[in-house]
């Protein structure tokens, strides 16, 4: 008897040793069937941070000569495409009759002159004549009449000596306003640049206002773009710019610094002005390009 509950507790103790053998197998293939974790997603792409915006170069100083003063074209002196230093001669209108009314008016000033010159040596004559007469009435020689007449002369010829002084500031007024009218009559270059248009012929009769000739700065170059409403207050004053051309070719950029951010919001298309200028001293650029900018987008 006690041997056969012996051999059933071996019996127990050996089942119980194969159930945890078939746990831990069980367990250890389910680790290595498991698949492997699968990689993470990737993260989504984030937004661009560059922004391109597209407007014209242009120049401070560009603009059309206009004529100041009617007459007829009697020379033009420089053709398109030429290159111009400020002052320069570009054209003269027929100055003929303005000469002919300036040497007048010279012809005065100088009869003027001599005229007031004239008198003041007259007044010091009868001025000499007053002291004379003053000393001969002080002696009791000539009646009070004589020396009142003396007095009254002198006085009349300084008063003289005046009308002729202003008659001549007049005159020179005169010479001064005809000076003025005969420079109207060479057209010159108003700043160094670039003729880049002739509107006028030789022979042709103008008027004030009439166009003459387009006339253009080379630098320095600047370009003028918009932008979305989004952007006020994200471009600043000297943030660096990049500026390309594709007409030109698309590889070569160019720098750029910001020199003026409009300060409101156009309310009609919902975008503010930017005005950028090339620091570049060599580039293909012209006035009148369409080129492409590309700043930093802030966050």
């Amino acid at each position: 008897m006690k041997q056969h509950i012996l051999w059933l507790l071996m019996l127990t103790l050996a089942c119980s040793g194969c159930n945890n053998s078939k746990e831990v197998s069980v367990s250890a293939a389910s680790s290595v069937a498991a698949p492997a974790p699968e990689n993470p997603p990737a993260h989504p792409a984030t937004p661009s941070d560059t922004v391109v915006a597209s407007g014209p170069i242009v120049v401070e100083n560009q603009l059309d000569v206009e004529a100041q003063r009617e007459g007829v074209v009697a020379a033009v002196l420089i053709q398109p495409g030429t290159s111009v230093r400020k002052g320069q001669l570009l054209a003269r209108l027929d100055d003929r009759q303005i000469s002919a009314d300036l040497d007048a008016a010279e012809a005065r000033v100088r009869a003027l002159e001599a005229n007031v010159e004239n008198w003041k040596a007259e007044t010091k004559v009868l001025q000499a004549d007053r002291s004379r007469a003053e000393k001969l009435y002080a002696d009791k020689v000539i009646a009070k009449e004589e020396l009142d007449h003396a007095v009254y002369k002198e006085e009349a010829d300084e008063f003289e000596v005046k009308r002729e002084s202003e008659s001549l500031n007049n005159a020179r007024d005169v010479l001064r306003s005809l000076q003025l009218e005969k420079e109207k009559t060479d057209v010159t270059a108003p700043f160094d640049g670039i003729v880049a248009r002739r509107y006028v012929r030789v022979g042709q009769k103008v008027a004030v206002g009439d166009r003459l000739f387009w006339v253009t700065a080379m630098a320095p170059l600047q370009v003028r773009f918009t932008l979305p409403e989004r952007f006020f207050g994200k471009v600043h004053e000297g943030e660096m710019l990049s500026v390309s051309s594709s007409d030109i070719s698309p590889e070569s950029k160019y720098g750029a610094r910001v020199v003026q951010v409009s300060p409101v919001v156009d309310p009609s298309s919902g975008t503010l002005e930017v005005l950028a200028q090339i620091t570049d001293t060599k580039t293909e650029l012209r006035p009148g390009m369409l080129v492409n900018v590309t700043l930093n987008q802030h966050p």
